[in-house]
């Protein structure tokens, strides 16, 4: 007898979509595609269009079923979700009625060893969502000791920041960190962790999955193309699971959120208007039942937001924070 396969349930996904609310006619984009359980659910409402992106061209090919299933009505692009607004005008969508946004690795690239984002699971060090460019081991066999530091205190706020990078520097000498348990067992040799505590090797990790994805940025430049995309009424969720993408998600609310300029070198006449009005004023977290079903629910927090008639606002310049381009470089 030939068993269904599992559906992806997101993790917040009931209450995401909640605050999606979709409705009929409705043109959503789901812009972290996933197993497809955002657009699941939100096709559960008749007649929407939902348009999927995402990087990961595993994730595509896995939603190919449900485009069939859908009649049409899903449509998925092997893209960037930082240029979400350019695929909306691709695909005949210029406005459309609501973005959610699931932040960060999918437990289904954590659980395939091959991908080498899991210290749980020997691999090799990739960690790559796309395939395209280049690796952690890239990155840990040419970046700077310094720069190697810097981004493991930045992006995974890793205390032991220099230690860490001494001790990689120190292994590469002797021999290629190829393997995600080569690079953990260097980590844990000099990051202690007391019991119960997470794996030693956790924000390394972290840090460099972030930065080899160029996360963060993507983050930023997915929530401004989203604020010009969105139609009066439209409603953007995004569920993040770390702390540096929940604040940059609650400051691009907040600053969004409210009457801009105002500066006493500006006539109150030049206040902006707020571009967005916010339905979470505290995130929403898991329940104890979620938790219990995916460990991994316990750190995540959604956050969502309705578009005014307002004008966006200019994108804010990047955040000062090592780049790819640079270290890849010896910048």
């Amino acid at each position: 007898m030939m068993v269904a396969p599992v559906r992806h349930v997101p993790v917040l996904g009931r209450e995401a979509v909640a605050m999606l609310a979709p409705r009929a006619g409705g043109v959503y984009i789901d812009a972290t595609f996933g197993g497809g359980g955002y657009s699941r659910a939100i096709l559960a409402t008749a007649d929407t269009r939902v348009i999927g992106i995402d990087r990961d061209r595993t994730a595509i090919a896995g939603g190919f079923g449900l485009v069939e299933e859908s009649g049409g009505r899903l449509t998925l692009v092997e893209d960037r979700f930082s240029n979400l607004a350019a695929i909306c005008a691709a695909e005949g969508a210029d406005a459309v009625d609501g973005i959610v946004m699931d932040v960060g690795v999918s437990s289904m690239q954590l659980d395939e060893a091959g991908r080498g984002f899991s210290f749980r699971l020997d691999g090799p060090l990739d960690m790559r969502m796309s395939g395209h460019g280049p690796t952690a081991a890239d990155v840990v066999a040419r970046a700077s000791e310094t720069d190697l530091a810097n981004l493991i205190y930045v992006f995974g706020e890793e205390r032991r920041s220099r230690a860490v990078a001494r001790a990689i520097v120190a292994a590469r000498r002797d021999a290629p960190i190829a393997t995600t348990r080569a690079l953990a067992d260097i980590v844990s040799k000099v990051v202690r962790a007391k019991p119960h505590e997470i794996h030693p090797a956790t924000r390394t990790f972290q840090a460099l999955r972030i930065f080899v994805n160029e996360e963060l940025d993507e983050l930023i430049a997915a929530l401004a193309a989203a604020e010009r995309v969105l139609k009066p009424g439209g409603r953007l969720a995004v569920v993040s699971f770390h702390s540096l993408e929940d604040r940059i998600v609650k400051n691009f609310f907040a600053m969004r959120g409210k009457a801009g300029g105002g500066s006493r070198h500006r006539p109150e006449i030049e206040r902006a208007a707020p571009s967005f009005a916010i339905l979470t004023r505290r995130p929403v977290t898991a329940g104890e039942d979620e938790v219990r079903a995916n460990p991994r629910a316990r750190s995540a927090k959604l956050r969502a937001a309705e578009r005014t008639a307002a004008p966006a606002l200019d994108a804010d310049a990047q955040p000062d924070w090592p780049s790819l381009a640079n270290v890849m470089r010896g910048g």
